[in-house]
């Protein structure tokens, strides 16, 4: 698209709607399809627990790697979203849409690097964390987990199509394409898991087949509705080259969410090394864990996905009252989540560990873990959006200092100490702690970002 052509477009919406409408109407179908994500995962995880506990506790060790290759999709789309919601606020189109197939391009990249590691690390990431070959926790773990990271495609896809939507400000379709990935996947996980209607009985690597499809189908909608709704970018790839500057400028903001994000599959793996030592329950547990936090989390990435390219449109486009009350009302919603998060965890934690055919054992452990690591969600919403503001301005890398102390100078240490000085129980209060430090350390962020960016944009809203 000409720049020409650019000029005779009406001003996007996220320059002129009222922040709080606008907030909502690119936040909400995000947050909808993040909760159907949510959804799946714990249905997946639900599904597998019928198997056994050991086939839950397999594809629980798997959660580093997966965060991993989660990561690095999820961190270019957020260094997409911030360049390319920039570039369409100073109304350079001809920016815009190279920097959509070179992002394109990107995902490509990232699935061939997966395609080695599912070759070559998943059979020793195993071992290194159950020390036998032989057990049923090995061999479902490294089938799971070696489908999940060689056919990676999908996932790929669907990450950059969809950021290219919301991008835009088309959410709605963008959730669209999500409820497409996400509903394929959990009619097919007890299809393959169980066999029936014909087909054989494939256990978790059923799991990892329905998750992959899912993720083709929702990859395949992102793409159609690209092609046929979004009409602010013409993805055009003759003639095409890398760009070292557009992908320069996409990771700049990119690398320090994709590490950021990979810090928690470190953080994850540490802990199964640590929890894994009482017994293999303990590893289930925190498995189960992350399924049910993300029921409360993963809205509030939608949320976040919404107020990113909110306030990257207008840092470029030069209104600073928009971006002040995006963060406001951010916060705001982003605070009510947590607190539906923290109450459900300290009050019902016997129920949400029965969907998972808890053991005895499973439910003694899991119901003082669950009430420990919850009264974090009462911090952790501030951490999140102050966290996604460092991003929208191009400063990522506050991000990712935060996450690193959280994660690996904080909660690994101190989880570590705890289970030497009081055992099982006392690891899980890791979390809190972890959590209040990376309050103070966003906080002296926050102000720096103020004082020197965001108090700085010219405001002509």
């Amino acid at each position: 698209m000409s720049n020409e052509a650019g000029t005779k477009q009406q001003e996007n919406k996220m320059g002129v709607m009222p922040v709080n409408k606008l907030l909502l109407n690119m936040s909400v179908p995000m947050m909808v399809s993040m909760l159907v994500q949510a959804l799946y995962n714990i249905v997946d995880s639900i599904f597998v627990a019928r198997v056994s506990e050991d086939a839950l506790t397999a594809v629980s060790l798997a959660f580093p790697i997966q965060t991993l290759l989660i990561a690095v999709g999820a961190g270019t789309g957020v260094g997409v979203n911030a360049l390319l919601s920039k570039t369409l606020g100073e109304k350079n189109y001809e920016a815009a849409n190279k920097t959509a197939v070179n992002a394109i391009f990107l995902a490509f990249m990232s699935f061939l690097v997966f395609v080695v590691i599912g070759l070559t690390v998943v059979k020793p990431f195993y071992f290194s964390q159950v020390k036998t070959t032989e057990s049923d926790i090995y061999t479902m773990g490294v089938e799971y987990l070696s489908i999940v990271c060689v056919c990676s495609f999908g996932m790929y896809a669907q990450f950059v199509f969809e950021k290219l939507l919301q991008s835009t400000g088309l959410t709605f379709y963008s959730m669209l394409a999500q409820l497409a990935g996400a509903v394929t996947n959990i009619v097919l996980d007890p299809i393959l898991i169980f066999g029936m209607f014909g087909l054989p009985k494939m256990g978790v690597a059923g799991a990892a087949i329905a998750t992959i499809i899912g993720q083709c189908v929702g990859a395949v909608v992102g793409i159609l509705f690209n092609l046929t709704r979004n009409k602010e970018l013409t993805l055009d790839f003759r003639g095409f080259r890398p760009n070292g500057k557009i992908i320069g400028r996409i990771y700049k903001v990119g690398i320090p969410s994709i590490i950021m994000q990979a810090i928690g599959s470190v953080m994850t793996y540490s802990m199964n090394l640590i929890l894994i030592q009482f017994t293999s329950t303990a590893t289930a547990v925190f498995g189960v864990y992350f399924k049910l936090q993300s029921f409360f989390f993963m809205p509030v990435i939608g949320l976040n996905n919404g107020l990113v390219p909110i306030i990257a449109y207008n840092y470029g486009a030069g209104k600073r009252t928009r971006i002040v009350k995006t963060i406001k009302y951010s916060m705001c919603y982003a605070f009510v989540l947590m607190f539906l998060g923290f109450l459900t965890f300290e009050t019902v934690p016997g129920i949400l560990l029965g969907m998972f055919d808890a053991s005895k054992e499973m439910l003694v452990i899991g119901t003082r873990a669950l009430r420990t690591i919850g009264v974090h969600f009462l911090i952790a919403w501030y951490c999140i959006i102050a966290g996604s503001v460092f991003q929208a301005v191009g400063n990522g890398v506050y991000s990712l200092i935060v996450s690193v102390a959280r994660q690996l100078v904080i909660l690994v240490p101190a989880a570590y100490i705890l289970a030497k000085i009081g055992g099982l129980n006392l690891v899980w209060w890791a979390f809190p702690l972890a959590e209040l430090m990376s309050l103070c350390v966003s906080t002296v962020f926050l102000v720096i970002i103020w004082k020197k960016v965001i108090s700085r944009v010219p405001d002509n809203a």
